[in-house]
């Protein structure tokens, strides 16, 4: 389809690394290129001097879309966005850089093993490509972090690629449909940006496309998940499914994950062995299993990928013990459904939340931990939220709320947790919100806080 460009008027929206790779790969197939963005940068500065139009504008001008006939799409762009609206109103094709990457494969083009759902998607995409690569495939981990797709699907770099697809690209796409996709879970998120749970729920399931029985391709799903299991349900081509306690293909079986078969159970590495720590770790684990199995990976080679893997940053790392006081980093868990899979795996917890909410409650999550909590430190934007949540559900909780949003912000946060922990209890950054409202990325969160743990340890054996 690369041929079907040349000549044609394209708008590329948002010029961040996604918008970057898409202009230039269209710009190298003859398009004619508009970029617009919010601010210039040297990003555009490049684009302009390889040949792409640059319009820099919070609102789209008058005219912008005349003549267009495709609008490739950042993440930022939500369906209610004035230029992504007025684009699908004008009856233009909309998509995302991942959706642009499907339609530019050629024939020596890697495999797509893709995996979505609302929390665990990075730690089971990287714990895929561990696998594939001891399966001696050239492989990595790509889409919704590393490279951008279009770098990679492209070429013949690589035999398989395990690709994390964001609910924002599955809505922009309409013909991904990768051999294999693993849903992971469902729960309420980016609600702002969808609209409603529904419209979010139906951007995740287009991971299932290829599974039809004419494209033969597979939809994996979590067992353990009434809301994947109902949507699973619907799926007219070939399912897989796994589970932490139950029955399914891939499981968990007396302390090991395992593999179903027609020959029997197939123990593949045990509990033990996998790396970050939690249950829903061991469930992002066998999911990469099934995925990995889709593409006839042996089992041999998923034991030493995932016995082999070295677990991303910022997800439930436990940073230091100070005065027999855990502290523990698992900034990335940016939403209520993440922060209850680190909350629930600590018997006592002062809690450090806060953020951007972005749309969701957080009363469900406060009422099923708050037997665990023996003290709350609250920061960021929507704090008041999670503090009245607090309040209804653990009435007595000691809980702190630090105003502060500057670059001491997190060392306040630290000395207040540290003042309600006792030998035992654990400190854990679990924001259940996300971060740009004090920070870059949850990552700098992270940072920060390993950063005020790391001083007051240093303060507490006297090198400071």
């Amino acid at each position: 389809m690369s041929e079907g460009y040349r000549g044609r008027r394209v708008v590329v929206a948002g010029a961040g690394v996604a918008g970057v790779a898409a202009a230039e790969a269209l710009l190298r197939l003859g398009a004619e290129v508009t970029v617009i963005d919010r601010a210039e940068s040297a990003r555009t500065a490049a684009l302009a001097a390889a040949g792409a139009k640059i319009v820099v504008a919070d609102v789209p001008p008058a005219g912008l879309l005349d003549g267009i006939e495709h609008v490739v799409v950042s993440p930022g762009f939500a369906p209610h966005h004035p230029l992504a609206a007025a684009a699908v109103a004008a009856g233009l094709d909309v998509y995302s850089e991942p959706e642009l990457a499907w339609r530019l494969r050629g024939p020596e083009a890697p495999a797509w093993l893709a995996v979505t759902g609302t929390n665990g998607k990075t730690t089971t995409v990287t714990m895929l490509a561990a696998i594939l690569r001891a399966a001696g495939l050239r492989a990595d981990a790509l889409g919704n972090i590393g490279e951008p797709l279009i770098e990679a699907a492209t070429g013949d770099r690589y035999d398989v690629l395990a690709v994390e697809l964001s609910s924002f690209q599955l809505h922009w796409s309409a013909t991904l449909a990768p051999q294999a996709g693993a849903l992971l879970n469902l729960a309420d998120d980016h609600l702002e940006w969808h609209g409603d749970f529904t419209a979010y729920s139906i951007a995740k399931t287009a991971i299932w496309r290829a599974a039809t029985p004419e494209r033969g391709g597979s939809a994996i799903g979590n067992a353990d998940d009434p809301l994947v299991v109902a949507a699973l349900a619907r799926v007219p081509g070939r399912k897989v499914t796994f589970s932490t306690n139950g029955p399914a293909e891939f499981r968990e079986l007396d302390g090991w994950l395992v593999r179903a078969g027609e020959g029997g159970v197939e123990p593949i590495v045990a509990v033990d062995r996998i790396r970050p720590p939690g249950r829903h770790n061991v469930a992002n684990a066998l999911a990469a299993c099934a995925l990995a199995a889709s593409h006839g990976v042996p089992t041999e080679a998923m034991a030493a990928g995932l016995t082999g893997y070295q677990p991303e940053p910022h997800r439930n790392a436990l940073v230091a013990t100070v005065d027999g006081v855990g502290y523990v980093d698992d900034s990335k868990a940016t939403n209520p459904h993440a922060a209850l899979a680190s909350l629930t795996a600590y018997p006592r917890i002062v809690w450090v939340a806060g953020g951007q909410l972005k749309g969701v409650r957080v009363d469900d999550l406060v009422r099923t931990v708050a037997g665990r909590l023996v003290g709350a430190v609250l920061l960021g934007v929507d704090r008041a939220e999670i503090a009245d949540a607090l309040a209804r559900h653990a009435p007595g909780l000691p809980v702190v709320e630090v105003a502060s949003v500057d670059d001491g912000a997190m060392g306040e946060v630290v000395r207040a947790a540290a003042a309600l922990a006792h030998p035992g209890d654990t400190v854990l950054l679990a924001p259940a919100a996300a971060s740009k409202d004090m920070f870059t990325s949850y990552a700098q969160r992270g940072e920060a806080f390993a950063a005020a743990v790391h001083a007051m340890e240093a303060l507490a054996q006297g090198r400071l």
